[in-house]
């Protein structure tokens, strides 16, 4: 079969498309499935490249966000069928994450746990589908899961124009929250405001925390006055203080993650002064991606989804993500 093949660390010359890998067969507690649509997520970059202290089996197929159509089912499997139309989270329970420790799903068929299929509404696209897990899944749990955005808030979200910075956009103005998001360079802000951005900040050109200030004004230690009521922030490093400055009295500042470093400069001060609430929120589950499915059928949310290719052109697929050249996500119909 068709694969994207990662055979050793390095960059994106290191993956090579192959016809033929060998097919996959579905074993005790495993199906196989046809795989219909998978996206990238910057963790496939990383994987690549290769992570201090973690120890990838190579050669693998790279990919965690895949959905499909059951072909084979192995011994032991209940509740499936062949024909099923299926999402699958890549968070193998006894391995890790498809993709990275297991084949993923830029291939024409995967081997799956039957343990970590999600049944797909019939209306919903594998396309959709397949752009939920990693990014949707974490934007779902940290907002919905966790019950963080109310109708009426001012939400500012760094890192906007990313898989997850697009699914946080879609829920919190599903929520009913204005949305103030954070992006580089006016196309992508062009497609933010598409999308129901209320408010763009380009962070290259303007200090976002003293934007959100002069907007609507300096945060009041004895009232509710000025401020943001809660800033999305999977950023970290230098963005961590100017998203605590902008923070009203009892807002709340979201963490999913630390693209730009886990360990930044801290005031404390601002936390006790004004009482916020610092809300981590790891990962995703079943729920987060059954739920979001249903949103989609529903047709209350779109997934962002700036381009799909096909698996001849996945290796481009990913250098778009790498260098941040795409809006929402990049789906491969291998």
């Amino acid at each position: 079969m068709k694969a994207l093949l990662l055979r050793q660390h390095g960059g994106l010359d290191d993956l090579d498309l192959v016809d033929d890998y060998p097919l996959p067969q579905a074993g005790e507690g495993h199906v196989v499935i046809r795989v219909r649509a998978s996206s990238f997520n910057y963790h496939d970059v990383f994987t690549v490249r290769g992570m201090p202290g973690i120890k990838v089996p190579l050669p693998v197929i790279i990919g965690l966000d895949m959905a499909g159509e059951i072909t084979a089912i192995g011994e032991g499997v209940t509740g499936w069928s062949v024909g099923d139309r299926v999402l699958v989270n890549p968070l193998n329970r006894r391995k890790g994450l498809m993709g990275e420790m297991l084949d993923g799903g830029m291939a024409e068929y995967c081997r799956v746990a039957a343990d970590q299929l999600i049944r797909m509404p019939a209306t919903v696209p594998f396309e959709a589908a397949a752009a939920l897990p990693v990014a949707y899944g974490t934007a779902h749990r940290m907002l919905i899961t966790h019950k963080t955005v109310a109708a009426g808030d001012r939400v500012l979200v760094l890192g906007a124009s990313g898989g997850v910075g697009t699914g946080c956009v879609l829920l919190a103005k599903m929520l009913g929250a204005e949305v103030i998001a954070c992006a580089g360079g006016e196309e992508k802000m062009q497609r933010l405001k598409d999308i129901g951005a209320d408010e763009v900040i380009d962070y290259r050109k303007v200090d976002f925390s003293r934007w959100a200030i002069e907007k609507y004004g300096k945060p009041q230690r004895r009232s509710y006055e000025g401020g943001v009521d809660v800033v999305i922030n999977f950023t970290g490093g230098d963005t961590w203080v100017p998203s605590l400055r902008c923070l009203k009295r009892g807002g709340r500042l979201l963490v999913c993650g630390a693209t730009a470093g886990h360990d930044p400069a801290e005031d404390l001060r601002y936390i006790w002064s004004f009482e916020l609430n610092i809300i981590g929120s790891n990962s995703f589950y079943d729920d987060d991606l059954a739920a979001l499915m249903e949103l989609i059928a529903q047709g209350r949310i779109a997934p962002v989804i700036d381009r799909v290719l096909p698996l001849a052109e996945a290796r481009e697929g990913l250098r778009l993500i790498q260098d941040r050249e795409v809006l929402g996500k990049v789906v491969v119909t291998p």
